[in-house]
């Protein structure tokens, strides 16, 4: 009489993943900058509520868009030296402020308000304008929950690119909410002097 028996697992094999795509979950700020040291290779974001946030690799025209975008405020911050500039790779605490630790797809600081402040690690500065870029993957909504939150936390300029819907959503502290269809450029002059960002190449 044969019988079926449930396989003992070596320690050896692969370990087991568990799927959290379905729950939210909460950690702090101390073991978030943890999770970040022992996964390198992983995007994370901690909300302002301790909600973690892992967030998928970017498709190809995404990253090819997002590093344009980088390279013209990278290149106009190289020649006016008014500041200094982040990619998507950056991270920001502002957990001093209320708020999580976020990473911005782009990202400017102005220089006044770095003096004395340490960059290595995340930085504890609210800069002065922020890019967000939306994915084919990304929903709407919990990008535009992040930057209302950068508005409440004094974000001067920060634009929302949606080339799904062909629109910027610009947002300014104490406004409302400003939204163009399709434009060729948007004038940064107001936070970022001289600088006109080109969005030819992302229509």
């Amino acid at each position: 009489m044969a019988t079926l028996t449930q396989p003992v697992r070596s320690i050896d094999q692969d370990p087991l993943l568990l799927d959290v795509s379905h729950v939210t979950l909460k950690i702090s700020p101390e073991h978030f900058d943890q999770l970040c040291l022992d996964n390198p290779d992983l995007r994370l974001e901690l909300t302002k509520d301790g909600n973690l946030i892992v967030m998928a690799p970017a498709g190809g025209e995404t990253s090819r868009k997002n590093l344009d975008l980088a390279i013209d405020v990278g290149l106009w911050n190289r020649q006016t030296n008014l500041g200094q500039a982040f990619d998507s790779s950056c991270g920001y605490d502002f957990t001093a402020l209320g708020g999580g630790k976020l990473s911005p797809d782009v990202s400017w600081i102005e220089q006044s308000k770095l003096g004395g402040v340490e960059i290595v690690g995340f930085i504890a500065v609210v800069p002065n304008f922020v890019i967000e870029l939306r994915s084919a993957t990304d929903n709407l909504k919990p990008l535009q929950e992040k930057m209302q939150e950068y508005r409440r936390l004094g974000v001067q300029l920060g634009l929302l690119i949606n080339p799904q819907n062909q629109q910027v959503e610009i947002y300014r502290p104490a406004q409302e909410t400003e939204v163009l269809t399709s434009p060729q450029k948007i004038d940064c002059d107001e936070v970022m002097p001289g600088f006109v960002l080109d969005l030819t190449r992302i229509w």
